[in-house]
């Protein structure tokens, strides 16, 4: 198939892909845009790659300056969400204070730009970051919130996913390249390198795995099936890349994630928190046994990998040789900048940006403190996602995969690092919702009332030919 076809018939094919999966009683606001185009460019590629007007990384040097272009995007997006964070100042106001562990975290990270060496550059990566915040705000305050969490998952994985495919099969020049040492080819769709493929595929497949088992646990109709088709085409996708993109610690987050979906709709596991924390523990027990009790490798070989785990351990010693003040560590996102970028490529490789380990990146910028703050916000959202899977099971279950998933990602990839799609949904995990949830803000519920009331007068009228007023 040409390329040209093959284009019209995956935007074609996207476009059923939403039509089968439209829920008409969903009721979701505008803003609920913001964080999609938020999620899409960050799962992807920075607009200036897109549009090949970006410096090339290939010196520490450019690392310190960035593209403008990407910061006006990134700018204009965060300015309009904290916009609607404003208007919905008083269900904004509720989230804030019943999750302090993540304000707390968040404070401490914008205090820590004080001692990084380039504090200006630690700034501007610091507003990026709050931006995941408002963006998983505007979702949870959304008037219909379980109806957003489903339709921001599903406007960008409808996108990344299958685009993803139509580049790696049709336009090779985008969506693959070669390994500079083995020559073997690495897939990389509409993302940046393999290992973010890999996370766009792992997020978005976790999405579509929960709504197909919810879908086929719901009531027999049409819109079941059309939602099974559209969510199993969806994952057909996000699996077929993930056998192929050789990222091994996302597809083993797939796979472990995906199995705790389906074991937590079980009816005997389903409300029990009991049986979540033992399944929770196995899961994360045998992740952890394999990476680092396991001294022959056996079971890491099993999956491809040798007992370096792909050279993590030469670039996790090297780091640690070049670790700021192991309290406070060298600033928030700033480890990787400067001299100390270049010494790590000279010990390492050219162009590596990460540990390729959430915990150390953490340890690395924020140190011993940042460590203690983050366990703290693991251990709170754990708590806040039991809750939520207690009083509506449908719901938990794909929080608490996201969570349990995160904690796993982050022993071999950077999973905690600004703007990466399994952080970002990491964070709409954990954030804590108090019950009676606000589901819509009194203005709101009142405007649906009013509107509603003379709809109905209007139809009264119109039947008896005479008005009210």
């Amino acid at each position: 198939m040409a390329p040209q076809i093959a284009s019209v018939v995956f935007a074609l094919g996207i476009c059923v892909l939403f039509w089968l999966d439209r829920d008409q009683e969903a009721r979701t606001s505008k803003a609920l845009w913001i964080p999609v185009l938020w999620v899409l460019i960050n799962g992807s590629r920075p607009v200036s790659v897109w549009l090949q007007v970006g410096p090339t990384m290939d010196s520490p040097e450019k690392y310190l300056n960035g593209s403008p272009l990407d910061a006006l995007v990134w700018g204009i997006l965060l300015a309009a969400g904290l916009i609607v964070l404003v208007w919905r100042g008083r269900q904004v106001g509720t989230l804030m204070r019943a999750n302090g562990p993540i304000l707390l975290f968040f404070a401490y990270c914008a205090l820590s730009v004080l001692w990084s060496d380039y504090p200006f550059v630690a700034f501007k990566r610091w507003t990026k970051a709050v931006g995941d915040v408002v963006m998983v705000l505007i979702v949870l305050t959304d008037p219909d919130r379980s109806s957003a969490i489903k339709r921001l998952l599903a406007r960008t994985g409808f996108v990344l996913v299958p685009l993803s495919v139509l580049f790696i099969k049709y336009y090779p020049d985008l969506g693959r390249s070669y390994n500079p040492w083995t020559w073997a080819p690495m897939y990389s769709g509409v993302a940046i390198g393999k290992n973010m493929l890999g996370m766009v595929c792992l997020v978005f497949g976790l999405g579509s795995a929960w709504r197909f088992v919810a879908a086929y646990s719901g009531d027999k109709g049409s819109q079941r099936t059309r939602q099974l088709i559209a969510q199993g085409v969806l994952f057909g996708m996000a699996t077929w890349i993930l056998s192929i993109a050789d990222s091994m610690t996302s597809l083993s987050c797939f796979i472990l994630g995906t199995g705790l979906i389906v074991m937590t709709s079980l009816p005997g596991l389903a409300g029990k928190p009991a049986a979540v924390h033992v399944l929770v523990a196995a899961l994360v027990g045998v992740a952890v046994g394999a990476l680092f009790l396991d001294p022959g490798g056996n079971l890491v070989g099993s999956l491809g990998r040798d007992a370096t785990l792909t050279g993590r351990t030469t670039i996790w010693t090297a780091v640690l040789g070049l670790a700021g003040n192991p309290l406070v560590g060298t600033g928030f996102e700033s480890f990787w900048l400067g001299d100390r970028l270049q010494r790590v490529w000279d010990l390492t490789a050219q162009g590596i940006q990460e540990a390729h380990n959430g915990y150390l990146e953490v340890y690395l910028n924020l140190g011993w403190v940042g460590i203690t703050l983050l366990a703290a916000l693991i251990v709170a959202g754990y708590r806040n996602v039991l809750a939520v899977f207690r009083r509506d099971p449908d719901a938990g279950r794909i929080r608490l995969a996201f969570l349990v998933v995160g904690v796993i990602y982050s022993l071999t990839e950077a999973g905690f690092r600004m703007m990466a799609p399994v952080w970002t949904f990491f964070l709409l995990a954990t954030i804590a919702v108090p019950e009676p949830a606000v589901l819509e803000s009194p203005t709101q519920l009142d405007m649906d009332i009013a509107y509603n009331f003379a709809e109905c007068e209007s139809e009264v009228d119109r039947a008896l030919g005479v008005g009210f007023r």
